[in-house]
């Protein structure tokens, strides 16, 4: 199961994973079984957490591979998960990429 920001709890859903990642993804030069191995990867990290995850830990999770695997995916995909509210958003996640290399 999974704890939503509101405190709602809603089944875990592969196929909702894969339509986010496959959107910060859309593009980008990665082949489908970097998309597969990257979902696999997360959903055997949460399995080994317990029953009950959080959405952010999730987002979470997706973060730190999509870093690894396209920066570009990573923003995108942190934009919407971080809720970016304008440019001010995107330049300091950005330099946060940036410092982490």
């Amino acid at each position: 199961m999974v704890r939503k920001r509101n405190g709602r709890l809603e089944a875990f859903s592969s196929t909702k994973l894969i339509a986010g990642v496959s959107a910060a993804l859309a593009d980008r030069p990665v082949s489908g079984s970097q998309v597969e191995t990257l979902v696999t990867e997360v959903e055997q990290s949460l399995r080994s957490g317990g029953g009950q995850v959080s959405s952010e830990q999730i987002g979470h999770e997706v973060l730190e591979r999509l870093k690894a695997l396209d920066e570009v995916a990573y923003l995108r995909f942190a934009s919407v998960y971080k809720e970016f509210e304008g440019v001010a958003d995107f330049e300091k996640e950005l330099a946060e990429l940036e410092s982490a290399e």
